[in-house]
């Protein structure tokens, strides 16, 4: 590697401090929008490891005992910061990702207002209490941080997945060693450049790169107390096991492939727009993405022509400059845009009808971006090489049902349990569906049924593995835990006196 990239990897933010670590490998960071290497990564092991977790369990006392209300100040102040930052941050984004500005902005978005939900620590850490549990016996419960803490975050939402993970588990008084994803490790730097302006203590929160090599030595610290983890389903398994055999409490999230039931009555022009959204938004890349529709009777014939023709209409292009923004960006590499077209392949060999197709998608003014236009596939089976695997790209599957329950038992076939949606104007149709489908997370005319801040990102089946979901006020149960109190005064006999 040349020394111009070496020069340009990514440094380790340590005790408050950034530090380019000596005689590592390094693997690149690409601009998908252009194919070009814009930064690269070291590839840390058990040592730079080692050193990350001792700088984060020497702050934890001292962060430990600020008061919840101060530690709510430097989110507070955290917030401020990142909105001024905003745009800025957004092209940042758009940039090391390839989705587009607009994208960028709910990536962005979605992280800040976790930050905010977590400026409510002082409330959301109240414990409980009752007095005269027995005669002059009181009773309660608070809770205590759990010392360090790591997240293993994937690439698809480079703000949003660590902050999915951080602020809720500082705000509770855990100090944090966050490792991004060795493909947008960009955003989280700048990120981590205005908590110093707010004023976070060093050590508190700290970052280490890597691969497996660095994971696995995170997975089996002895001195890291929790895991969370985002990414694909096979290895969202394999961190549950080991780093729970290390004895830790771990919240690993998976991988999905969504169903959206389109019924014969649902609204046409509205539903078509939000399945494309659902499908190709951030280029399909999303755990959340609508990637499976299920058209049900005469849907497929009201719906999909439609759908086909708006689909085969969106501008896919460069998302690293302001203007002149396009429907849908990159992938993330052209290894990841090479496995998608080849399932797309597999797929229409396996007896599939591509309506639109996007592997002959190319871009004149970004020649070497790792592009791939979206496609709709119709009359998929289930025994299709697509539905073996989760594509994680702009492709639509489109399979067909005679009824709403064959619908369903389509989709609760399938291991995945993330989200589901239906596309209906029937309140027993949508009411049957919430009820019967095997999936966390329900959407009723909403493509990406993901939830807000304050609510648990609540996936099932193969999509999560642990107790305690991300998000919300499990969020904060998973990164605490309760101490119960059990009190009782006795009063002094006749004669004695309180010491002068």
């Amino acid at each position: 590697m040349s020394s111009s990239l070496q020069d340009s990897a990514c440094p380790l933010y340590v005790a408050g401090k950034w530090i380019h670590p000596q005689g590592l490998g390094f693997t690149p960071v690409f601009n998908p929008s252009r194919g070009e290497v814009i930064a690269t990564v070291p590839l840390c092991g058990a040592a730079e490891v080692n050193e990350v977790v001792a700088a984060a369990k020497a702050a934890f006392p001292a962060w430990r005992d600020t008061p919840p209300n101060e530690r709510a100040q430097v989110l507070f102040r955290l917030k401020i910061l990142l909105e001024d930052a905003f745009e800025e941050l957004c092209l940042g984004i758009s940039t090391e990702h390839g989705k587009t500005l607009s994208e960028a902005r709910g990536d962005l978005r979605r992280g800040i207002e976790v930050v905010e939900y977590a400026c409510g620590i002082p409330t959301l850490l109240m414990g409980e209490s009752l007095e005269n549990i027995a005669r002059g016996i009181d009773c309660h419960t608070d809770r205590h941080p759990l010392g360090v803490v790591t997240g293993i975050c994937p690439f698809n939402f480079p703000a949003l997945v660590p902050m999915w993970m951080w602020p809720i588990a500082i705000a509770c008084g855990n100090t944090f060693v966050l490792k991004p994803s060795e493909k947008v490790p960009l955003t989280m730097q700048r990120v981590v450049g205005l908590l110093e302006k707010a004023g976070l203590p060093p050590g508190v929160l700290n970052i280490v790169h890597g691969g497996r090599e660095c994971v696995d030595a995170l997975l089996t610290h002895p001195d890291i107390a929790a895991v969370s983890f985002v990414g694909s389903t096979p290895i969202a398994r394999e961190i549950h096991r080991k780093a729970s055999a290390a004895g830790k409490r771990v919240q690993a999230a998976g991988g999905a492939k969504n169903f959206v039931i389109l019924m014969p009555d649902a609204d046409p022009d509205r539903t078509i727009e939000a399945v494309k959204d659902a499908a190709f938004g951030c280029a399909g890349e999303r755990c959340m993405a609508g990637s499976t529709a299920v058209a049900v009777g005469e849907a497929g014939s009201r719906l999909l022509p439609g759908l086909a023709d708006l689909v085969s209409s969106m501008k896919v292009g460069p998302t690293d400059v302001r203007e002149s923004q396009p429907d849908m960006g990159a992938v993330i590499s052209a290894e990841h845009r090479n496995r998608v077209a080849g399932l797309i392949d597999a797929g229409e060999k396996g007896g599939a009808k591509v309506l639109t197709d996007g592997r002959a998608t190319r871009v004149d003014d970004a020649p070497d971006g790792f592009f791939l236009g979206p496609s709709v596939i119709d009359q998929v089976t289930p025994d299709n090489p697509l539905m073996h695997t989760e594509v994680f790209g702009p492709v639509l599957t489109v399979l067909r049902a005679d009824t709403l329950e064959q619908a369903i038992a389509l989709a609760n076939a399938q291991a995945f349990g993330n989200g589901a949606a239906i596309f209906t104007n029937s309140g027993k149709a949508a009411r049957e569906f919430r009820r019967q489908v095997s999936a966390g997370m329900v959407g009723i005319n909403v493509g990406v049924p993901a939830p807000l801040a304050y609510f648990p990102f609540t996936g099932w089946n193969d999509s999560f593995f642990g107790d305690l979901h991300i998000q919300g006020r499990e969020g904060v149960e998973f990164f605490t835990q309760r101490k119960t109190t059990t009190t009782r005064w006795f009063s002094f006999g006749d004669g004695e006196v309180w010491a002068k």
